[in-house]
């Protein structure tokens, strides 16, 4: 998957999350991540995150620690 579709996925649940209070909306994100995207999705996410995130929502970048980071391939 690019990146660029990562990063408008990852976004478009973070806004619908910010309509949340704070923690819940940070739970949520990173709840709906942990159940629904596969690990190459989330092995692909944390290579953005963990290359600063450009075009990331702040929430995802403040979810990826309760994120379950994934083996590497």
């Amino acid at each position: 998957m690019s990146h660029e579709k990562l990063v408008t996925m990852a976004n478009q649940i973070a806004r619908f999350m910010e309509s949340k209070p704070h923690a819940e909306g940070v739970s949520g994100l990173a709840g709906h991540i942990n159940d629904f995207w596969e690990p190459r999705m989330r092995r692909q996410l944390f290579d953005l995150i963990d290359h600063g995130g450009d075009g990331l929502r702040p929430l995802v970048m403040e979810a990826a620690s309760q994120i379950r980071r994934p083996a590497a391939a």
